[in-house]
């Protein structure tokens, strides 16, 4: 588990410093593939530079990215991040939640892509910070300091200065920062509780994660928000923040997301189930999860604060039908 270290004050406010404890499933790893693993917040090319400068160090000490670990060594970040140029500005919509003078919340639609990737080199969620507030081009990958997949829906948040950045990753990296979801998945669940399993690169489809031994420990907390009954509605928290965590616990329960392509199995029929249902839950387009609240610390003053987004219009249908009304 990583672990924030002290918080940046005076001069060193705009530097990030952090500290994590490689553990067991880190040893024979690279020191290169372990700290992409501790850090994951932060790209492999970023690491990669901090190790080459001494930015990042193993017990104190430089060493090659090659270096071997043993388990048990505490590796620390003490870098200036650089601005991240690689994105340029476009003039896309931004539904802001909120903005202040530290940080910025969004309701980011299904469909956009958060960073630049493979695939997606351009319309992502970054493109159109750096369009908002040109200045978020000196914070590293303008601001954001944790994703939603691409067809997930709701709340994030964005730094708009580094002090703020490194004040927020301490807070995911604490597991101070609450995330809640809403979701709707297939099958009847008990009324409330909790998949503690660690996960991990599936191992013969990588492209896919899964709950896989020796990955790394993953939580997540759900409760029954309404019975449907060949679906459930859901609320759930995250302990941890591991790729694709809820679509992967609950297909791993036998519960996957409505719409999820990747996780979810082809549904058999139903007895008895409504055509209008079966057609709704056939053409979702997309895995139905939202992001529904963001609780965090602010960086500013260290007051709670609570974010709460609406619904969007699909998922709203998408309830609506499943408990027999209109969409």
């Amino acid at each position: 588990m990583t672990n924030p270290v002290d918080k940046p004050s005076g001069n060193d406010a705009g530097r990030i410093r952090l500290r994590a404890v490689a553990d067991s499933a880190q040893a024979g790893c690279r020191f290169d593939q372990a700290a992409a693993v501790l850090f994951a917040d932060y790209s492999r090319a970023r690491l990669q530079k901090w190790i080459r400068s001494g930015a990042l160090t193993v017990d104190g000490r430089r060493e090659k990215p090659t270096f071997r670990l043993h388990g048990g060594e505490v590796l620390r970040i003490d870098a200036e991040p650089e601005p991240d140029t690689r994105a340029e500005a476009e003039p896309i919509p931004l539904d802001i939640v909120h903005a202040d003078d530290d940080l910025i919340v969004v309701n980011k639609p299904a469909g956009l892509v958060v960073h630049p990737a493979a695939g997606h080199p351009a319309g992502t969620l970054q493109n159109a910070l750096l369009h908002f507030d040109p200045e978020l081009a000196a914070v590293p990958r303008a601001g954001i300091v944790h994703r939603l997949d691409k067809d997930t829906s709701g709340i994030m948040v964005v730094a708009r200065s580094l002090r703020a950045h490194t004040r927020l990753v301490a807070q995911l990296q604490s597991r101070s920062m609450s995330r809640i979801y809403e979701a709707v998945v297939r099958g009847e669940m008990r009324r409330r509780g909790t998949v503690d399993q660690p996960i991990g690169r599936h191992p013969r489809d990588r492209k896919r994660m899964a709950v896989v031994p020796g990955g790394r420990p993953a939580i997540t907390h759900y409760r029954v928000l309404t019975a449907l009954g060949a679906f459930t509605h859901l609320q759930v928290s995250l302990e941890t923040g591991r790729t694709h965590q809820i679509r992967v616990h609950m297909s791993h329960l036998g519960h996957p997301l409505v719409g999820d392509r990747q996780y979810g199995r082809k549904p058999g029929p139903v007895r008895g189930l409504d055509p209008r249902v079966v057609a709704a839950v056939r053409e979702f387009p997309r895995q139905a999860l939202h992001a529904r609240t963001l609780v965090l610390r602010h960086p500013a003053d260290d007051a709670e604060c609570r974010f709460t987004t609406d619904l969007p219009e699909d998922f709203s249908g998408l309830l609506a039908r499943l408990r027999g009304g209109d969409d």
